[in-house]
């Protein structure tokens, strides 16, 4: 049986993320001791590029991951919401009904 889990569940996932970083860990090149990194996302409706030093590159790995968690998070969240609302919302309208012999829905026939 699959557990579906409940937005409180999602809440309390998200709130358990204390660190997190946007964007994608990137080598810029290589060098004679090892490989650069830079950290690049978008802010601002613009591309921004930051080094990363190499002790930093694990922490830094992890708080991408943790971003990514994140906006996982988030989005199952927000589809549990809508999902809430269109279903409540659907439970309250009732379907319109039309007599058969009501001319509202009747078609004329065209005359060749």
């Amino acid at each position: 049986m699959k557990h579906t889990t409940t937005a409180a569940e999602l809440l309390k996932q998200v709130a358990d993320i204390q660190r997190m970083e946007p964007g994608k860990l990137c080598i810029m090149r290589q060098g004679a001791g090892g490989p650069y990194y830079n950290l690049q996302c978008r802010e601002k409706g613009k591309t921004v590029s930051r080094y990363i030093p190499r002790d930093q590159v694990d922490q830094v790995t992890q708080n991408t991951a943790n971003h990514q968690k994140f906006r996982t998070l988030v989005e199952q969240y927000a589809d549990q919401v809508i999902e809430t609302t269109r279903t409540e919302r659907m439970g309250t309208v009732k379907k319109k009904t039309f007599p058969k012999d009501s001319s509202w829905r009747r078609t004329t026939k065209s005359k060749v």
